[in-house]
């Protein structure tokens, strides 16, 4: 386990770590229903870098599910903000599976291990517009995964 990972309360029934709610996610919120008939096509594009498309199943269903998620690709993992933080399905999801995939600048990944890590935590390893926009919009925390294969 990563030792960054920032441990809170876990929900029993999922095993997600509670990240608590961010600040201010109704920008983000109504920006993702601005954008969403442009960005959800061009999601994990190379065209459209900022995106990917995160595959992963319902937790009591099984259902599978491809959701456009911001992502940023740093060595061998990808950091994917928490805007909505406990209200986030897809999370639940990738925690509870422990793994899934995902679809960035055109390329497949399937991805694993996947863990909450502070915005502090991993500050220096965002780009310094992220930092600035992610302090701005409330967002503290984010999933790790790594690449699996």
């Amino acid at each position: 386990m990563p030792t960054d990972l920032q441990p809170g309360p876990t929900d029993a029934s999922t095993g997600f770590v509670s990240a608590g709610a961010a600040r201010r996610s109704a920008p983000i919120h109504a920006a993702s229903v601005a954008t969403r008939r442009l960005a959800n096509p061009l999601a994990g594009t190379r065209w459209f870098p900022l995106f990917a498309v995160l595959g992963h199943r319902g937790r009591t269903s099984g259902t599978p599910y491809r959701t456009p998620v911001v992502t940023f690709a740093i060595g061998d993992h990808y950091l994917i903000p928490l805007p909505f933080c406990d209200r986030t399905q897809w999370a639940k999801n990738l925690f509870a599976a422990g793994e899934g995939t995902l679809r960035h600048r055109g390329h497949d990944a399937i991805v694993g291990d996947p863990g909450v890590v502070d915005r502090a935590a991993v500050a220096s390893e965002l780009p310094r517009w992220v930092r600035f926009a992610s302090a701005r919009l409330g967002i503290r925390h984010f999933v790790r995964v790594r690449r699996l294969g």
